[in-house]
């Protein structure tokens, strides 16, 4: 049924459907694993989506009732997560799943919060991305691994957009770009798009960011 609704796109039904199998297991497959992070990340998606385009407008309502269903999902991912997911996994495969997720759902919380909250859940956030990095440096997973590139992508965009902290960014960003590639070339072939599509999104900041650093540079020099 959880497939069901992803085809469909009812991602509200999709998350009813993950929740139950959640009630009735304490560690989930790799499918079930993914179907929930699916359901979680479209259903926050359409309302970030949203969100962004309401702070244009003026509907102050609708605005509200979007960042109180975002922070509604976002946190009982997280409870989720904590509770649940990250002490019962036995893989660390799975564990780097869990804390990438607990990493980008901080994330958005941070995206809309504010005071103590928006502190918390930045501080968690960068927290959970070192701490999947840590496993993965820990269990040799491979630089060019695209889950260890998603993690750094978002792991900068963390300390770009929500920290404003341009310098740190970079540092992550240029690191896990330059590490992945020197060892593509011995990559395995079905997961070679996957690990460069990423590195290309890793490419692409690196080039606004360090252009956005040189102007920044230039300007305090003229000062």
């Amino acid at each position: 049924m959880a497939k069901l609704s992803e085809q469909t796109e009812r991602f509200d039904e999709m998350l009813d459907y993950m929740k139950k199998i959640l009630d009735m297991s304490k560690e989930l497959k790799d499918e079930e694993r993914n179907l929930l992070s699916i359901a979680y990340k479209n259903y926050v998606s359409q309302r970030r989506t949203a969100w962004r385009i309401k702070i244009l407008g003026h509907n102050k309502i609708l605005f509200k009732k979007i960042e109180s269903e975002m922070e509604k999902a976002c946190t009982e991912i997280l409870q989720i997560l904590d509770v649940s997911l990250i002490p019962n996994s036995s893989s660390a495969e799975a564990k780097i799943f869990y804390y990438k997720m607990k990493g980008d759902y901080n994330r958005y919380l941070s995206e809309f919060s504010s005071g103590q909250l928006l502190q918390k859940a930045s501080s968690e956030a960068i927290r959970s991305y070192e701490d999947a990095i840590n496993i993965l440096d820990q269990n040799n997973i491979r630089k060019d691994d695209a889950l260890r590139l998603g993690i750094s992508l978002n792991h900068s965009v963390m300390y770009y957009e929500i920290k404003d902290d341009l310098k740190s960014a970079i540092k992550i960003a240029k690191q896990a770009f330059q590490d992945a590639l020197q060892e593509l070339e011995d990559i395995e072939e079905e997961k070679y798009k996957d690990s460069t599509t990423i590195m290309q999104l890793l490419r692409d900041n690196l080039t606004v960011w360090q252009n956005e650093l040189d102007e920044q540079n230039e300007r305090n020099m003229l000062k």
